[in-house]
């Protein structure tokens, strides 16, 4: 019952609009922006990271989504009078084994297909590491990209589903609608520009995974730590000169961006695959009612959890 978890802070429409609203307001400024500029983004991208070095930068584009992270939760705290376990799941406190584990799963996926990749393209890499430029990124990397991932779940996955939730009384609309949401954010990204519009299939496949995640183990840390580990790694993997995140990682990819199977494939192949371990880890049932299902009332949700506490 995590979208019913919403219920124990102060509901009104407009408390659920005004973040989501203010964001896509942004996102969507920046689309226009940039579509209509005439500067070459890359070019000019890579003078700024010349002239102050690719961890300023870094940083720079961090740090409006690390002040979002606050800004999300504070909004929570104060203006919905609502906890942030409440927030984040719907156990009685947050469960960092899920997200650490979601995290280790996907950091070790990911390391063994960026290998298995270099090992049979290495045309396509450059050894790229410097250990005196990697600390300072690993340090800036650790301590900013999970707090930039988790404003994109606290959004996306937390308060904008429990309030489109309780508002239309099911489940399946906010996963579609917060999952698209969430793909289409990326449109501006340099990545889309050189690929093209078809890599929005894996953003939004991202998204719909990243909502089933949070649909079906009833709570947002595996979604987390999935998200932390998707973002983190490959920073500190491998960077290109055409990618939103241009870092000292430890490859650089020098191959001549095209979009291919090797894109999406995640979507349709590693994402169900990860489900279904998932689903036999924490032994999930009852898809077709925690993807579909109604959302109880909140006399429902009341009465539920009141006699829970009785029978506890």
């Amino acid at each position: 019952m995590y979208i019913e978890q919403g219920y124990k802070g102060n509901e009104g429409l407009w408390k659920y609009l005004v973040l989501p609203l203010g964001f896509i307001g942004f996102m969507v400024y920046n689309y226009i922006v940039t579509v209509n500029s005439n500067i070459d983004i890359e070019a000019m991208m890579q003078q700024i990271i010349d002239r102050f070095g690719s961890n300023l930068v870094l940083i720079s584009l961090l740090a409006p989504l690390v002040a979002g992270f606050f800004v999300v939760l504070g909004w929570t705290f104060l203006v919905h009078q609502q906890s942030i376990t409440s927030l984040t799941t719907s156990r009685k406190r947050i469960d960092w084994k899920r997200i650490f584990f979601a995290f280790g799963l996907w950091s070790v996926i990911t390391i063994v297909l960026t290998g298995i990749d270099i090992y049979f393209s290495p045309e396509d890499y450059v050894l790229n590491f410097d250990l005196m430029k990697f600390i300072p990124l690993a340090i800036i990397a650790i301590l900013l990209i999970p707090l930039q991932t988790s404003f994109e779940e606290y959004l996306f996955r937390g308060h904008m589903m429990q309030g489109l939730g309780l508002a239309v009384r099911n489940r399946w609309l906010p996963l579609v609608v917060t999952s698209t949401l969430f793909g289409l954010m990326h449109i501006a990204n340099p990545e889309v520009e050189k690929l093209g519009y078809s890599l929005l299939i894996y953003y939004i496949g991202t998204g719909f995974f990243l909502g089933i995640l949070t649909l079906m183990d009833e709570g947002l840390e595996l979604a987390l730590g999935f998200h932390a580990a998707n973002n983190l790694i490959t920073a500190l993997l491998v960077t290109a000169d055409w990618t939103a995140f241009q870092t000292n990682s430890i490859y650089k990819d020098v191959s001549e961006p095209a979009l291919g199977w090797d894109a999406i494939m995640p979507v349709f192949v590693v994402f169900p695959i990860l489900l279904l371990i998932f689903s036999k880890v924490y032994k999930w049932k009852n898809w077709k009612d925690r993807l579909f299902g109604r959302v109880l009332s909140k006399e429902e949700f009341v009465a539920l959890t009141d006699g829970e506490s009785k029978l506890a």
